[in-house]
């Protein structure tokens, strides 16, 4: 394996025999270590409320790569580099024990105090396992001191204010890295490069010549084994505040001055801010939300899933015009919609530009299509133009023709997880891929009226669509009364909307 600049890390994960670490962490850090892409100076401690042994913690992380994977290719050697505590978050005991085995991995891999904290586990422990990092004393290093949290991060803007003031007691905003991990998906982090790296598209980038933008993400899962946590949270807050809102930054962003974490992060708080604020009456005629039912098939509805009430009025779809009252964007509506228990899996960006003045190649019974920018995101990945050109034969007609390019083609692109990427960003000390408390405040501020409308009116039409479905036919009410409508969710082909 050839050597990497990354620096010698101790990861110290928190909710270790979770699923989260089981699907995603373990398999990322074990694509990272074949590539070369972290120091062989490197440990991991699992800690965890399990009454582990070493041994079942390094068989469980061995398991986890082979579902994963499904190689054995120095196997040996990663694992042989994990530990296991077993550790109760509110007792100042474990985490002098914790420190005591973290000090000894220090010496023993040369790892010069560096330390990430990983909290992969409920939200309500960040601020107890936070203060007892700092109080016990295992952020008492020379090293840097890197603290992993995953979303959600509060539940409205005043608890996540509380939450956030409490982490800083601990550690400062430039050591907290919130991961999102929409924004370590290859296509997600090539909307900059489509943008500002090609003469074709940045001076079209604007309310000049984009007549509206899409943002899908849909899923064909309903909430599983969630329904606890998702009768809590909902679509708005699992989806909205955070991937959804991050990708239309990164959309309707300016260039920035450079390539820098600061001015990035400048740059996406810029668009939170000029989002068009909503008054309480005007709720209903840009957001519209959905409750999969039953369908006809014997899939189940979401009042029907464990754990969820059976008179529940929770969301798990919503659609949402946002208007951004800038220079830029004056005028253009931004359309965005998710859901569970869709009719496919599928996160895609669809920019429509506006039809020419006029048009010379008209016809009455087949309109020209409009040219349009497709970015897949999952589960494909790439881009796709949508041109007009010439039908072939004597008449002048004109036919839809589209160029693609995919990651997962030919070329043989294979990208990395999104975890994988933001890991390694993490312990390089990269931090333009992670959410800065400027975009979790403006973002709660903005979701937060939505919520406190909804929840104070009760929807009476739920369920409004059947699992499998595209969603409830008011989403498509919201687009109608502008003149456009939803691009098809999979199989995109303008030939035939």
């Amino acid at each position: 394996m050839k050597q990497t600049d990354t620096p010698s890390t101790l990861l110290m994960i928190f909710g270790a025999t979770g699923d989260l670490a089981k699907r995603k962490l373990y398999p990322s850090l074990f694509h990272l270590f074949n590539k070369g892409k972290i120091s062989k100076d490197f440990a991991v401690i699992g800690v965890a409320r399990r009454e582990w042994t070493e041994e079942q913690f390094k068989k469980h992380v061995e398991d986890s790569v082979l579902t994963s994977i499904g190689t054995k290719e120095n196997i040996d050697e990663f694992i042989s580099h994990f530990y296991y505590q077993s550790h109760d978050v509110s007792d100042s005991e474990s985490y002098i024990t914790l420190k005591n085995l973290a000090d000894s991995l220090d010496n023993k891999y040369n790892l010069h105090g560096n330390r990430i904290f990983y909290l992969a586990m409920a939200p309500e422990f960040f601020g107890t396992i936070t203060d007892h990092l700092k109080s016990d004393g295992l952020t008492d290093t020379q090293g840097f001191h890197r603290l992993v949290i995953e979303k959600p991060f509060g539940h409205d803007l005043p608890s996540a204010e509380q939450l956030n003031n409490q982490i800083r007691e601990s550690f400062t905003e430039d050591q907290i890295y919130r991961i999102d991990h929409y924004l370590g998906k290859e296509m997600v982090q090539n909307i900059e490069v489509i943008r500002f790296a090609n003469a074709l598209f940045e001076p079209l980038w604007n309310s000049r010549y984009i007549s509206n933008i899409q943002v899908t993400s849909s899923e064909e899962l309903g909430v599983e084994e969630r329904g606890r946590y998702y009768e809590k949270s909902g679509a708005l807050r699992d989806m909205v505040q955070n991937h959804m809102l991050q990708m239309v930054a990164l959309l309707a962003m300016e260039p920035p001055i450079k390539l820098t974490t600061e001015e990035i992060r400048g740059e996406k708080v810029k668009v939170l801010r000029a989002l068009r604020p909503l008054k309480d009456d005007e709720v209903k005629d840009y957001f519209v939300r959905g409750q999969y039912g039953p369908n006809e098939t014997g899939g189940r509805g979401y009042r029907q899933e464990p754990n969820v009430d059976p008179n529940s009025n929770t969301e798990t779809y919503v659609a949402g015009k946002l208007m951004i009252d800038n220079f830029r964007w004056a005028g253009v509506p931004i359309y965005i919609r998710t859901g569970k228990r869709m009719e496919t899996k599928s996160t895609k960006i669809v920019i429509q530009f506006k039809d020419i003045p006029m048009n010379l190649y008209y016809n009455r019974d087949k309109p020209l299509a409009p040219n349009l920018l497709v970015i897949h995101i999952q589960p494909d990945e790439g881009i796709t133009l949508h041109l007009n050109a010439k039908k072939s034969g004597q008449n002048v007609e004109t036919t839809p023709v589209k160029l693609n390019f995919s990651n997962n083609s030919v070329d043989g692109m294979n990208t990395p997880e999104a975890y994988e990427k933001l890991l390694h960003d993490c312990m390089r000390g990269d931090a333009t891929n992670f959410t800065h408390w400027d975009d979790v405040k403006l973002s709660w501020a903005y979701v937060d009226k939505i919520s406190e409308v909804w929840e104070t009116t009760k929807e009476t039409e739920f369920p409004n669509y059947c699992a499998g479905t595209a969603g409830p036919k008011a989403a498509d009410e919201l687009l109608e009364k502008d003149g456009f409508y939803w691009w098809p969710i999979d199989n995109l082909d303008v030939d035939n909307c």
